[in-house]
């Protein structure tokens, strides 16, 4: 594939990616991780940051299975404090403000109330307390913590609530991201810090020594269908639903193993589902739901289901939109929603550890970390909000490793609790408002309008000022394609500096608008794929793949698989 773009390459540009991939085949690395999600973008960003070479393969795109389907919630974790899982609350609460802090713009504080009922799973009473040693535990900040609601309060909050029996309101803070671009963001400052990340680059095998222990991996470009062996100290499985297949590869599927549930969101245009304020609520059958307004939409997650079907294409089904649908009509009476109001969905696949005789809802997320007799590390479990500590503990176990085969070198400690993340830059969560009030006073002399150039300081933080400076080489595109300046110069971007290699990428995880923008996608997805070929020199073979793939993702947002 060729980038026929003149933009400058970050070293993580589509373009680069042959380049990449020989670099890492050229010389043998410290570490590499398999997994391009968001435990192996914070393992390979600690990894770098402690000054190892670090490489990173991804047989899909980046974020492309868990790390894009998520409920969008950096939380504390208040359903752990139910099950008594205290060290769990207290680290990813400390976790949460650790990653607020290093990417403001992906990560955003939202109240969120917790409706209380007659003959419900939370009192009034434990609702208090429990939200108190939450705020305790997570180390809240002051203003940020719970308060307690009459009915009276609750209602004005969310009018559209069910009124029957309520008894009152918890009223606490969790904090909303976009999950897939908080993974390219961890991933991009990986690149920045040294490490070598390649999306579209599968395993399929494992290399091995004389004695039997894992010395790297034999990898195949499935855009060029290039192969290359790859050389590491160290080789991390952090492939989240996948794990299993590679420990089956190693010959190490023993002992513990994953069990794979399913959660589906459903998103509402905001005209048909008006929720003005975040809730968490419990369903007549115990399950935890949450209703989240975001950019003009609701969506409405998440069902719990044990899964053994297609580990890369999770959908919704009949049963799964109709649980759905039930829950919300339950708490949310006035608005009788049908199948027809759902504008979009998602699934998406959580990769735990298997527990016997607990349901879905009752397995831990606590992750763990496997070492086979070939070395081989693996990282299982786990949630989206501890990644950072996650990755943390698997370099700490390498380090170890190292030293105990006489390899070890001195390296630091980590010190990713205080690295931003690419885009973070911004004076922290308290400056981030103001940097975004400044950006879009600047955007004019670009060509955008002051909500535009808001939007792109926003969503892209420190890094907006680069697509600022794109604003006139997408000239070009505007006037051949028919695409508006701000779309144009964030597809430009994400071919060029995100490694964008399909449609699917730019408009699932570069932007998130097919869950929550779909119409702008269909409207767009003609000039987009006409842009992308060109900039990437599509052969026809490809072109048409790539867009029959966009095509089929935007029919399972909206229809339901048999099943």
């Amino acid at each position: 594939m060729t980038d026929k773009g003149n933009g400058k390459q970050t070293g993580f540009g589509a373009g680069s990616r042959a380049e990449l991939l020989g670099r890492m085949q050229g010389g043998p690395l410290d570490v590499l991780v398999i997994g391009g999600g968001i435990t192996g973008a914070g393992i390979a960003l600690d990894a770098a940051s402690r000054g190892m070479k670090v490489g990173l393969v991804e047989m899909q795109d980046f974020a492309a299975g868990t790390s894009s389907r998520s409920t969008k919630l950096v939380h504390g974790g208040l359903r752990y404090l139910k099950q008594l899982e205290i060290g769990v609350v207290a680290e990813v609460g400390k976790e949460r403000a650790i990653v607020y802090e290093n990417g403001p713009h992906v990560t955003t504080p939202e109240w969120m109330l917790l409706p209380l009922y007659k003959g419900g799973s939370f009192g009034k009473f434990s609702t208090s307390v429990g939200l108190r040693l939450y705020d305790f535990l997570a180390g809240v900040k002051r203003k940020e913590r719970r308060k307690m609601l009459s009915s009276a309060e609750t209602l004005a909050k969310e009018p559209l609530l069910k009124r029957e029996d309520m008894k009152g309101g918890g009223y606490y803070v969790e904090y909303r991201t976009d999950d897939a671009r908080l993974t390219i963001e961890v991933m991009k400052k990986a690149v920045e810090t040294g490490a070598l990340a390649v999306n579209y680059a599968k395993v399929e095998k494992l290399l091995y020594d004389q004695a039997g222990k894992t010395v790297g991996v034999h990898v195949r470009d499935t855009i060029s269908g290039a192969a290359y062996d790859i050389k590491a100290a160290k080789v991390i499985n952090a492939t989240g639903p996948w794990v299993d297949d590679i420990r089956e590869i190693d010959g190490s599927k023993k002992g513990k193993t994953l069990r794979l549930t399913k959660g589906v969101h459903l998103v509402f245009d905001q005209g048909r589902f008006p929720l003005r304020q975040a809730v968490y609520f419990d369903t007549p059958d115990g399950r935890m739901v949450f209703a989240i307004p975001r950019e003009g939409k609701t969506y409405f997650g998440t069902t719990d289901t044990n899964y053994k079907g297609d580990t890369a294409n999770p959908a919704m089904t009949h049963e799964d939109r109709a649980y759905l649908l039930k829950a919300a009509n339950f708490m949310f009476p006035g608005l009788k929603l049908t199948e027809t109001d759902v504008e979009s969905s998602w699934a998406g696949l959580r990769p735990l550890i298997q527990q016997e005789g607990k349901s879905p809802s009752e397995i831990s997320r606590r992750d763990e970390i496997f070492v086979s007799q070939s070395g081989l590390i693996s990282i299982a479990g786990g949630k989206l909000t501890g990644y950072r500590k996650m990755a943390e503990t698997v370099v700490d176990k390498v380090i170890e490793l190292l030293s105990g085969e006489g390899r070890g070198k001195q390296y630091a400690a980590s010190g990713t609790k205080s690295i931003t993340m690419s885009g973070g830059d911004v004076g922290g969560s308290d400056g981030f408002e103001a940097f975004v009030s400044r950006k879009s006073g600047e955007g004019a002399r670009f060509g955008f309008t002051s909500e535009e150039a808001a939007f792109l300081a926003g969503r892209y933080g420190s890094n907006a000022d680069r697509l600022f400076a794109l604003a006139e080489a997408c000239q070009s595109w505007q006037a051949e394609y028919g695409l508006p300046l701000l779309a144009a110069v964030q597809l430009k971007y994400a071919i060029e500096q995100e490694m964008a290699v399909k449609p699917v990428d730019f408009f699932i995880r570069r932007t998130g608008d097919l869950f929550f923008r779909i119409a702008e996608v269909r409207k767009w997805k003609e000039p987009v794929i006409a842009a992308m070929a060109n900039q990437l020199g599509w052969s026809g073979e490809q072109r048409s793949l790539y867009t029959a793939d966009l095509v089929r993702k935007l029919a399972e947002a909206v229809q339901p698989l048999e099943g």
